[in-house]
């Protein structure tokens, strides 16, 4: 077979290559090159040519060449992104060896926003495109146009830093009024419990925390948010016991993730009454495949993931927080990616379906699936509840477009015989 010969030169170039037998190495690589016909064996006598070469631009070609072929070759990309220097090779970590996590608090500095003409507190409004002091209005621009940029994923989970865990508790001291306090490792943010003064953690001196790349600013104020949850709860014919609570601002975290590859699949199918084979392969490219960053509103907060528009998510900025409280993710980058594929497998499960119908033993192999990029998006989101029969419910208010996800009392025969009836006399 020719691809056992391909095969059986590349084996031979490598046992040359650890020889340290360099031009005899790339002699076997070449003709393993030049045999080939599978497309992965070509990847590999790509990849393996640039182990040789000398001259960096020809590296770059081999390696160019190994993921035009094969786009998850870790090994490419990580290689090639050494060569552009995001990646140093001492930063290569050892995934056996994990740094543990710093022990007990720490002390973490804090900015404090605060109007320079007039002293008093500036806050980000919804919908707006600078800090404003609640006293004098006064205003301090934010650029709102530089989007947040994508990191590399490859270079992360080579150098460790997808594996980066936040610190229990943290300590800070108000600027404002001295007081100090303990910040818990899920909050970015905090307002003074004394002096209301608003505080930021300063992201650059905690390096145990990974900075957020990118902040949706929240264009939902809470007038509109009130506004939208009544629509809804008369929308769901729901009564709530007493008046329904003001809605509270908040940003939670999450991954958005880019893959790309294909997805190669079999099963069988009812054709004539009989079942017959069928199989095939899947071109992938998915971008900003969410995952919730915290377990907090976990049975909610995925319902508006898709909801949310990313393309233009601007950098993170600390100012974007003032006035309003943030959560850090619990959910590590690298758990995260595990989901993102597990979401994007999902989905190219029910397009299998959604074309072939009844698919039974459906199988597919997910290796060649990649994640090229990821980013950690703080989103906008309104949250409260109400109470129905003694009952208390959460709601969430995506705080960019306005839309309500909630939880919603089980609803009896009789209730949805009332609703039937209700809906034929409107």
């Amino acid at each position: 077979m020719p691809e056992d010969y391909a095969n059986d030169l590349l084996k031979e170039g490598l046992i040359h290559f650890r020889a340290k037998e360099i031009t005899m190495a790339r002699r076997y690589f070449e003709r393993a090159l030049d045999s080939a016909r599978d497309m992965q064996t070509q990847a590999q006598a790509n990849y393996y040519l640039s182990q040789v070469a000398d001259d960096p631009k020809e590296k770059r070609q081999f390696l160019e060449e190994t993921l035009s072929i094969d786009m998850g070759h870790a090994a490419a990309r990580r290689a090639l992104a050494i060569l552009d220097g995001k990646l140093k090779t001492g930063e290569i970590f050892n995934p056996e060896a994990l740094p543990a996590p710093a022990p007990g608090p720490q002390e973490t500095p804090a900015e404090r926003f605060t109007c320079p003409k007039c002293g008093g507190r500036m806050v980000y409004p919804p919908e707006g495109t600078a800090l404003v002091c609640e006293n004098c209005n006064r205003q301090q621009s934010l650029d709102t146009g530089t989007p947040g940029t994508e990191q590399d994923f490859f270079v992360a989970m080579a150098n460790g830093t997808g594996f980066r865990k936040t610190v229990s508790v943290k300590t800070f001291q108000c600027q404002g009024c001295g007081a100090n306090f303990l910040l818990a490792s899920s909050e970015l943010s905090a307002t003074c419990a004394y002096c209301g003064s608003v505080h930021v953690i300063a992201m650059d001196k905690a390096s145990e925390l990974v900075e957020p790349d990118a902040v949706i600013p929240m264009a939902v104020d809470q007038k509109q948010a009130l506004s939208q949850l009544s629509q809804w709860v008369q929308k769901k014919r729901i009564e709530p016991q007493g008046e329904l609570a003001s809605p509270r601002g908040l940003y939670l975290p999450a991954w958005a993730f880019d893959l790309i590859g294909s997805l190669p699949w079999n099963g069988r199918v009812v054709r004539n009454k009989r079942y017959v084979p069928v199989s095939g392969v899947i071109p992938t490219q998915f971008n900003d495949v969410c995952v919730p960053g915290s377990s907090k509103l976990a049975d909610l907060f995925p319902q508006l993931l898709p909801e949310y528009s990313l393309a233009n998510a601007p950098a993170y900025d600390p100012r974007f927080l003032a006035g309003w409280p943030a959560q850090v993710y619990e959910t590590d980058m690298s758990d995260a990616a595990l989901e993102a594929r597990r979401i994007s497998v999902d989905r190219i499960r029910l397009l299998i379906l959604a074309e072939h119908g009844n698919v039974t033993d459906l199988g597919y192999s997910t290796s060649t699936i990649s994640i090229t990029a990821y980013r950690l998006i703080l989103l906008p989101v309104w949250v409260t509840v109400y109470s129905f029969k003694d009952q208390t419910y959460q709601v969430l208010i995506n705080g960019q477009t306005g839309t309500v996800h909630g939880q919603t009392p089980r609803r009896g025969l009789k209730d949805r015989l009332e609703d039937l009836r209700n809906s034929s006399n409107l």
